[in-house]
């Protein structure tokens, strides 16, 4: 064997040759033996070389004919032994009504609808199997279904996306249906709701959805010709919307606006007091109405502090802070009736800093009960001030009468 380039034996006896060629013909048999001897040889096996398949007539990529019509494509190769041709479509069992003539060729006779796609002739003998391929287009027919559907879950709404499918040989525009799923429908079947899709898009936003409740999505091609089947159904849950109940006595939330909380706000002492400072929401579906300015102090319950800062300021100062606490700050956004979630929250120290409680501070940072108490407090003082004042005038004049009529 080392005098043949590319021959080898494995430990087992097989032996391996790289290449085929004539060098390889013959007959071979094969003896084993050990120590003892050998048993004697196997039965001789004969070598023979053959030609795997190779392609003479290969058709062409691509092939455009209108419905009804005849359509012959020619597929022929050769190979010792000679190879037997095979058509089949991808992606279904058969021929889907299609012939192969002598000459192996594939014939559509007449072409329809259905026969669209893309066809593989295959050539096998005992030696290899060969393929090539072929994509047939039926032209002057309906749109065929889209594929790859795809629908990204939104807050309140849907992303739908799907590939075209083939035209027809006509201009074709889609449209997205929906319908929601519910447990226990009034009637035995859904009502579904279609929506357009502009000229040349591939995708479609739809919104104003209900909050964790399923929906099913399909996707329809029309062309001049009439409509395509429908596409496979998807199934998604558009994402909730958070609510806050903050400031006091909101209006009802509803689930078709959009409103994201204030943005970076910070916080900066200054000699008058602390300075707030904010970007406007990212995304708002309607006008800004203004921001509310919420604080808690100690780790106390949120007060608001101001309900009617404009839409058109990013910053307000806070004066008259009480020394050596500890505040929090946070604003939420107003959209006429709707109301945003918290933004993030600054926290500010007084200890170390000169602010005292100055008469700008606002009634809601003392509770009602407390704020009561300190007025009464101070009436009922000043009363008995007065009522000690007077008594004391009284005594005295009383002393100085009885002693200047003991002097007479």
């Amino acid at each position: 064997l080392s005098q043949l380039p590319g021959w080898s034996m494995r430990p087992d006896g097989s032996i391996i040759i790289a290449t085929g060629n004539d060098d390889a013909l013959g007959v071979y048999a094969c003896t084993p033996y050990n120590s003892y001897g050998t048993a004697g040889e196997s039965q001789p096996t004969r070598v023979l070389l053959k030609d795997p398949p190779a392609f003479t007539v290969r058709p062409k990529e691509e092939y455009f004919q209108e419905v009804g019509r005849e359509l012959v494509i020619p597929c022929a190769a050769h190979g010792d032994p000679p190879p037997t041709i095979t058509w089949m479509k991808v992606g279904s069992a058969g021929r889907s009504g299609a012939q192969v003539d002598g000459n192996s060729s594939l014939v559509f006779r007449p072409l329809v609808k259905e026969q669209h796609g893309v066809w593989e002739c295959m050539a096998t003998n005992q030696v290899a199997s060969v393929s090539t391929a072929t994509s047939v287009h039926v032209l002057g027919t309906s749109p065929h279904a889209v594929t790859n559907v795809s629908v990204l879950p939104l807050l309140l709404a849907a992303n739908i996306s799907w590939e075209p499918g083939f035209d027809g040989g006509y201009f074709q525009r889609f449209s997205v249906w929906y319908t929601p799923l519910v447990k226990h429908p009034p009637r035995a079947h859904h009502d579904w709701v279609s929506l357009s899709v502009p000229v040349g898009a591939q995708h479609l936003l739809v919104e104003n959805l209900q909050p964790d409740m399923s929906y099913q999505f399909s996707v329809l091609a029309q062309n001049k010709l009439g409509s395509g089947p429908f596409s496979q159904i998807v199934t998604s849950v558009p994402r909730g919307f958070p609510v806050t109940t903050v400031p006091p006595e909101p209006p009802a939330m509803t689930v078709r606006v959009f409103l994201s909380p204030p943005q970076a706000l910070t916080a900066n002492e200054t000699v008058r007091g602390v300075l707030l400072r904010w970007e406007p929401p990212a995304q708002f579906s309607v006008a800004l109405s203004g921001y509310a300015l919420e604080l808690r102090q100690d780790k106390g319950g949120w007060e608001v502090l101001d309900r009617s800062i404009p839409s058109t300021k990013t910053q307000v100062l806070v004066p008259g802070l009480i020394k050596d606490a500890f505040y929090e700050f946070r604003l939420v956004a107003f959209a006429g009736s709707y109301i945003s979630d918290p933004s993030n929250t600054v926290n500010v120290s007084t200890a170390g800093m000169e602010v005292y409680p100055s008469r700008t501070q606002l009634p809601e940072l003392l509770p009602q009960p407390v704020l009561a108490g300190v007025i009464g407090g101070i009436c009922f003082l000043s009363v008995a001030i007065i009522f000690s004042t007077m008594a004391a005038c009284i005594m005295n004049r009383r002393r100085a009468a009885r002693v200047q009529k003991r002097r007479q």
